[in-house]
């Protein structure tokens, strides 16, 4: 069982450990167990409840009547609010997955992931729900609060999931404009690229999917053999700053005549200028764009 502390809870949750210590003391909405230093500790129960009720809480119920409820019932109703309101959905779902991931329940995480599917689609269900997720899973990361068998738990089951998607897209037509989608190596966070993947062959454009964890030399020596017209590639690992910059100046340098499209949280990192030949793009739409023109063209 994983332990958290209150600047754990404030993270996860958006209720600030201010708040979170008065709900304690006038409430006694969760009773932490409490570290020789006297600092308080809270166990997965304790952060399941608390993001249960800090999603009560912002879609306006008064705490003082969260308080009044059993676990049960705070549980309840936040499934029937989760029901209410597409704004609010999302992240009803993204804690559902948490708690499911946590408790290693995959008949649960599977339904919950089914749910999203045919709610919203799969294209909007792995940008609105778990690309957020992924994100949330980053920050119980850097807590040091995610186990790694729970982190590989839950990106098996999505891992798995694009795969049956690619899987059953037809095979696109013979275009001149190829695709060839890889990580580098070092970046072993597969799910962005394979839904990357997974876009550019349903909007029919011939695609080479390389993997995680490829050097550019692979690279360098299937270009040289096959044509390539793009290579896209998606960067979550934090980077030491050399090793970005040389990462992508060594990619224009290697693939001169490509046009190279980076993606991810780190790609806000590289030092401009760009080379003329490599461009950035951050956000969901921009990716569907990219995605979904034969050219690769914004």
């Amino acid at each position: 069982m994983n332990s958290y502390t209150i600047k754990d809870l404030e993270s996860l949750t958006g209720i600030k450990a201010h708040t979170i210590r008065i709900w304690e003391q006038r409430y006694k909405l969760l009773r932490p167990k409490r570290k020789d230093t006297n600092h308080r500790i809270y166990d997965n129960r304790d952060l399941k409840r608390m993001m249960r009720i800090a999603y009560l809480y912002h879609q306006g119920y008064k705490i003082s009547r969260i308080a009044e409820m059993t676990d049960e019932e705070v549980k309840q109703l936040s499934l029937e609010e989760s029901g209410k309101k597409d704004a609010h959905l999302h992240q009803a779902y993204i804690n559902q997955l948490v708690e499911a991931m946590i408790d290693f329940d995959q008949n649960r995480f599977e339904k919950i992931f089914h749910n999203v599917l045919l709610r919203m689609g799969f294209e909007q269900c792995i940008l609105t729900v778990i690309y957020p997720f992924l994100e949330r899973v980053g920050l119980l990361w850097l807590a040091d609060r995610v186990i790694p068998a729970q982190e590989h738990f839950a990106a098996g089951i999505i891992r798995k999931k694009l795969m049956v998607a690619i899987d059953g897209l037809e095979l696109p037509a013979d275009k001149p404009e190829r695709f060839l989608v890889f990580l580098p190596q070092g970046e072993l966070h597969e799910i962005p690229a394979l839904f990357v993947q997974y876009l550019l062959k349903k909007s029919g454009c011939p695609v080479i999917y390389f993997g995680c964890n490829i050097p550019l030399e692979d690279i360098r020596f299937y270009a040289n053999r096959k044509p390539v017209d793009h290579i896209y590639t998606h960067l979550i690992t934090n980077f030491p700053q050399r090793k970005l910059n040389n990462l992508v100046r060594d990619m224009a340098a290697l693939f001169p005549d490509l046009r190279i499209t980076i993606s991810g949280p780190q790609a806000t990192r590289i030092t401009p200028p760009l080379p003329p030949n490599i461009r950035v793009i951050l956000s969901p739409e921009a990716l569907l764009s990219y995605a979904r023109s034969n050219s690769g063209a914004l």
